[in-house]
């Protein structure tokens, strides 16, 4: 079963130019692009834009799981709405219930076999896992 554990990340709200050309720091960053103009670096230690007027924040309040393809067949019974099959994609709803973001794989970030990332608000992450039954 996926390990459902906190996360720390950058959260940056910039113009998106600034965003598109952002340099994340830190080993295996994953960046969740959740607006136009605001981001959440996963595993991010800091991050360099052009844009002197960005809030860049570090970040506390997540937890995430990297999906393998046999939890990926569960995840998808516990949401309403179709997750997509492209890779790369991020999309935003309830799984199980529970607010959540899930970030379908890239493969040049992850491999095949591990399908998605799952990223939900510490907050909630004990009742995800019960609802999943992780």
């Amino acid at each position: 079963m996926p390990a459902l554990e906190p996360v720390g990340a950058w959260r940056v709200v910039a113009t998106p130019a600034a965003l598109d050309g952002a340099r994340w720091q830190g080993e295996a960053v994953e960046v969740l692009r959740v607006a136009p103009d605001e981001a959440l670096g996963i595993g991010a230690t800091g991050v360099d834009l052009d844009d002197p007027d960005a809030i860049v924040e570090p970040e506390a309040g997540f937890s995430a799981a990297v999906v393998d393809i046999d939890a990926w067949y569960g995840l998808v019974d516990h949401v309403e709405w179709p997750l997509p099959e492209a890779r790369g994609v991020l999309v935003q709803g309830k799984v199980a219930g529970v607010p959540a973001k899930v970030r379908t794989g890239d493969p040049a970030v992850m491999p095949t076999d591990r399908p998605a990332l799952l990223v939900v608000q510490t907050a909630h992450a004990d009742e995800l896992r019960r609802r999943l039954g992780w």
